[in-house]
C-alpha cells in the first residue's frame, strides 16, 4: 500500500497515526494537492489528500473511509467500536474534529486570496465553528482521560489532529489556556511516537 498526502493535513495525518498505532506498513508519499503538477487528481478525481493506493491499484479518499477499512483490516489495537452506541460515539467525535478542521482550512485558504476578494463575513462563519467546536469538544471530554471510552481510539485520534492544526494555522488561539483539559489530553497524546511524529511540517 502507499499514502499520498502531505505534511501539513489535519486528515492526511489522522490517517498516518492510525497506520501507526495499527503497525501497518505503508510507504507513504508527500504531495501538495495545489503544487503545480501534482499527481492527486490522477489517484482522486476530487484532487484532495490523502489517498490510499492499495496493493491491487484501487485509489481509496476520504479519510473517514480510509481510517475505517485501515481499521477493518487487522484485528489489533481497534480503534472504532465495530457496532452500536460505542461506534455511534467514536464517529460522532470524528465529525466534529474533522468540522474544525474543515473551517480551519477553509479560512486559511481565503486568507490566501488577494485581500479585495476576501470575504470576512465568511471567515467569521467558519471561526465561529472553530470556537464552538472547540468549546463542544472541551464541554464532552470534561475530566475524563480519554474522549469515549477507556484507552485510546479514533476520538482522540480525530481531536488530537484537529487541536495539532490549529496550534499550526492559528497560533493566536489561545485554547490551551481556555481548555485545559483539551491541553492535557493533546500533551498525552504527543507522548505517543504517532503522534510526535506526525506533527504538521510546512
Amino acid at each position: 500500500m502507499k499514502l499520498i498526502g502531505s505534511l501539513t493535513s489535519p486528515y492526511v495525518r489522522k490517517v498516518r497515526i492510525v497506520l501507526a498505532e495499527k503497525k501497518i506498513d505503508c510507504a507513504f508519499e508527500v504531495e501538495s494537492p495545489y503544487a503545480p503538477g501534482n499527481p492527486v487528481s490522477r489517484v482522486n478525481p476530487l484532487g484532495k489528500v490523502p489517498v490510499l493506493i492499495l496493493d491491487d491499484g484501487t485509489s481509496v479518499f476520504d479519510s473517514r473511509v480510509i481510517v475505517d477499512y485501515l481499521d477493518s483490516t487487522t484485528p489489533n489495537n481497534r480503534l472504532i467500536p465495530a457496532s452500536g452506541r460505542e461506534r455511534l460515539l467514536v464517529k460522532r467525535w470524528e465529525a466534529l474534529a474533522d468540522g474544525i478542521c474543515d473551517a480551519a482550512a477553509t479560512i486559511f485558504l481565503e486568507n490566501k486570496r488577494p485581500e479585495v476578494e476576501r470575504s470576512s463575513d465568511w471567515i467569521a462563519r467558519q471561526r465561529q465553528k472553530i470556537d464552538a467546536g472547540v468549546a463542544a469538544m472541551s464541554s464532552d471530554l470534561g475530566e475524563s482521560d480519554w474522549c469515549c471510552g477507556t484507552r485510546l481510539n479514533l476520538a482522540d485520534v480525530t481531536v488530537g489532529c484537529a487541536l495539532g492544526y490549529l496550534a499550526f494555522r492559528f497560533a493566536e488561539f489561545d485554547w490551551p489556556k481556555m481548555y485545559p483539559n483539551l491541553d492535557k489530553l493533546n500533551r498525552k497524546l504527543l507522548e505517543r511516537m504517532s503522534f510526535s511524529e506526525t506533527v504538521p511540517q510546512g
